[in-house]
């Protein structure tokens, strides 16, 4: 007889307890949207302290200003991580150009992350262009030795996840020199990772692998359908280009982390966090600002009702996810040594545009469970909940079981800003930032009730 009123009953438990979400759910919405403070915050880390590269004085003040705003918000505890990072350091702008019929044809471009000057004077050869690895060994020494390779792949239009199609493009950013240095190249250029026409070079880090270190930069995918349409008719056009960069010993910092102590099962955390760090071209609003701040603003919104968290929530922001990604691995060897229990994970790394959805990385039970949250954030437009990608400097927590969840917005801008000099607060909507923050809000309330 018990057994069969349970039954009757439950159906009628799971609605109510499901309005009792929706009803707090739009609480948070209505919290961020009415009363956010995460565009205020990103105008000041944007406006006030800029570019924000590993060791650099930007993103020492990042890390003072962020703890600060915590603080501020009166978050249970608020600390700093040690972590020692790379500091490269581009020098004096980069200069470049090539002769088209005895003209000098400027070209915009920036030295890739991680890589090694010019001589002083510069680098002037003979530019040869192509598409991949493959192309790059069939062509092999005797026509490459002594010149530029010109690596003019473009990201595939035809990908409607743009970050599927930066993933088939970025390759030839990442390991391109030392490809082209086994075959006597002196120098390395590349098309810049993005999927629109414009006049903006897209830096990025780049590794040295064996067969020697050579100047690398990229350049703008104007210019680079400029150089590519004057290689066809004047196969032996000279490219110049000069770039001061270097690499100083690594340097002292931080990453940044708040908390609200879990009220039932503090042992338990789950993490919301983007990362600190930012190319020096720009004021790295999208990337990864917006992360910051959104992710800030979840803790905020959560105190800002009043709720108590069973788990412990807690913000953090990682420091050198750009080139190196000592903030992610320092966060996660920590968090192993002390046997923290990392329940979930959550970052925002893909810009402040319209939410989207949610991408885990998790086994078939974990990625089931939160799959069903889909009625609850359907009508705030989270339609894409399901396998995809996490974070990177929440991806070293994977291998103590943790389940890695990414923040999916609109995906079709993100590479018009990503490592270029546009990427400034003016290109953020209030509203979007302040929807992705809800987003994860949400998101954190239900795997916090969640078993």
């Amino acid at each position: 007889m018990l057994k069969a009123l349970f039954l009757v009953l439950l159906p009628t438990v799971m609605v109510f307890a499901q309005n009792q979400d929706s009803i707090f759910i739009k609480k948070i919405y209505d919290e961020t949207l009415a009363k956010g403070e995460a565009y205020d915050n990103l105008r000041v880390l944007c406006k006030s302290i800029g570019p924000r590269l590993s060791g650099s004085t930007g993103a020492k003040k990042a890390v003072e200003y962020t703890k600060k705003v915590m603080e501020s918000y009166g978050f249970d505890k608020v600390f700093l991580q040690d972590v020692t990072v790379p500091h490269w350091t581009r020098g004096s702008k980069e200069e470049a150009y090539f002769i088209k019929d005895g003209k000098k044809i400027n070209v915009p471009i920036a030295a890739l992350g991680g890589s090694v000057a010019s001589s002083k004077s510069g680098l002037m050869a003979e530019v040869i262009e192509v598409q991949n690895f493959k192309e790059l060994k069939d062509l092999g020494e005797q026509k490459i030795k002594g010149k530029i390779v010109f690596f003019n792949r473009p990201m595939d239009p035809t990908k409607i996840n743009t970050f599927e199609a930066y993933g088939g493009a970025v390759d030839q950013r990442g390991g391109g020199a030392s490809q082209a240095a086994q075959y006597g190249a002196v120098g390395v250029i590349v098309r810049s990772m993005n999927l629109r026409n414009d006049d903006f070079p897209h830096t990025g880090s780049m590794r040295y692998a064996g067969g020697g270190m050579i100047p690398a930069a990229a350049i703008s995918t104007n210019a680079a359908n400029e150089l590519s349409r004057t290689l066809k008719s004047h196969p032996r056009t000279q490219f110049y280009f000069k770039q001061n960069c270097q690499t100083l010993a690594d340097a002292p910092s931080h990453n940044v982390i708040g908390e609200i102590i879990g009220s039932e099962k503090p042992e338990e955390i789950i993490v919301v966090g983007g990362h600190l760090d930012s190319w020096d071209l720009a004021e790295g609003a999208h990337d990864d600002g917006t992360g910051c701040m959104q992710s800030i603003e979840v803790l905020r919104t959560l105190k800002a009702l009043g709720y108590k968290p069973k788990r412990t929530i807690r913000v953090v922001m990682f420091m050198n996810e750009e080139n190196g990604l000592k903030g992610g691995t320092t966060y996660a060897d920590v968090a192993e040594k002390k046997k923290e229990k990392h329940l979930y994970a959550i970052e925002s790394d893909s810009g402040g545009f319209t939410p989207r959805g949610f991408g885990i990385v998790g086994n078939d039970n974990q990625v089931n469970a939160l799959t069903a949250f889909k009625p609850l954030l359907s009508p705030y437009g989270l339609h894409e909940i399901g396998r995809g990608s996490g974070g990177a400097d929440i991806g070293p927590l994977a291998k103590t079981g943790t389940v890695i969840i990414g923040f999916k917005p609109d995906s079709q801008r993100y590479f018009d800003y990503h490592h270029a000099s546009n990427d400034t607060f003016e290109t953020v909507n209030k509203r979007e930032l302040e929807l992705g923050a809800a987003s994860m809000a949400a998101l954190v309330y239900l795997l916090d009730n969640l078993n």
